[in-house]
């Protein structure tokens, strides 16, 4: 009897173990890309901008805090310029007296041609008497050289009008410098972003390029991953893509294929191809359309991670359809430059 139920246990054991396998062979669905598909891991990046003064100074106003969305133009930081507008007053008043000295300078100069033409008059005068014999020769050469010498002080009178004009430029220039490291000491943003890092606080004081703002820029927002040799060479730039984020498992997003390595490297450690690793993989980026970035600034989180899925050309250069469900379903874009839905 109990050799009978051991073979009965033994051979339902069997059937189990037969009907695991076959459901394992037949209808378990393969974690396998489909042909003409490939995916890897990777997570949401943006480049990330420091926001630095130009010049060392203190800081008299931060208007943003860590998570505050930025738009372009917006006035991050504002730096103490109470020095250089004293010096701005300064330069404003050298420009001015230099333009006070163009005046005198003009002066000078008709002051010396009418000294010119009162000798070369003389002088005219000087040669008809000494054509008479009225006059002797060595007045006439008195008038003569005080002519040389009107003539000679009206070129040094245009030369120093033409330095005080010099000396104005120079004076101009100092105080146009003067405004911008003014101009400078508030600080924009270049475009629509986050604030990931306040470095400082107002009060403190900053060297030349020292960073107070560390800011995520949301307008170049991707995803970079890693393909194996075999597929990488197949993806092609330009290509739509689809993203599907960790926190958002129902939908994918509509992404393009920005770039794809030249040059193979050795696998990264945090990557895991599907079936084993591989000796040589290939970066790739693909970039979230802007508009959508834009549609859901709030909802933009850079280090979530994600699976992206890309088509692979067959040797002719054509690009297979997304069949029905290798995705979740496309978040609909803001804009009329869409993804191509299956």
């Amino acid at each position: 009897m109990t050799r009978r139920v051991s073979m009965i246990i033994l051979a339902i054991a069997l059937a189990g173990l037969m009907g695991f396998g076959a459901w394992t062979v037949l209808l378990k669905p393969s974690d396998l890309p489909p042909d003409g598909f490939s995916r890897g891991n990777g997570r949401i990046e943006a480049d990330l901008i420091d926001i630095s003064p130009r010049l060392a100074g203190r800081i008299a106003e931060i208007r943003v805090r860590e998570g505050d969305r930025v738009s372009k133009g917006d006035v991050l930081v504002v730096m103490d310029t109470a020095e250089l507008r004293a010096q701005l007053a300064r330069a404003e008043a050298a420009v001015e007296s230099a333009h006070a000295a163009i005046g005198v300078a003009s002066a000078q100069v008709d002051e010396a041609e009418a000294r010119l033409a009162l000798a070369e008059s003389e002088a005219t005068r000087t040669e008809r008497l000494a054509s008479r014999d009225i006059t002797s020769q060595a007045n006439l050469d008195i008038k003569r050289t005080e002519v040389s010498v009107a003539e000679a002080g009206l070129a040094a009178a245009h030369a120093t009008l033409r330095s005080r004009e010099r000396s104005v430029d120079a004076e101009a220039a100092a105080r146009d410098e003067i405004a911008a490291r003014i101009a400078d000491a508030t600080l924009h943003a270049e475009g629509a972003g986050r604030v990931l890092y306040r470095l400082a606080q107002p009060g403190e004081i900053i060297g030349a390029g020292g960073n107070i703002l560390t800011l995520a820029s949301l307008e170049d927002v991707y995803m970079e991953f890693f393909l194996p040799a075999a597929d990488a060479p197949r993806v092609v730039i330009g290509d739509e893509a689809r993203i599907v984020a960790d926190i958002m498992p129902d939908r994918a997003m509509p992404a393009q294929v920005m770039f794809v390595s030249p040059q193979a490297q050795f696998t990264p450690k945090q990557v895991e191809t599907l079936t084993e690793r591989e000796n040589l993989m290939f970066r790739i980026r693909v970039r979230v359309p802007p508009e959508l970035v834009k549609a859901r600034a709030d909802q933009v989180k850079t280090g979530v991670r994600g699976v992206v899925w890309v088509r692979l050309a067959d040797p002719d250069g054509h690009l297979p359809s997304w069949p029905v469900g290798l995705t979740p379903p496309l978040i609909d874009l803001p804009a009329t430059a869409g993804a191509d839905t299956p």
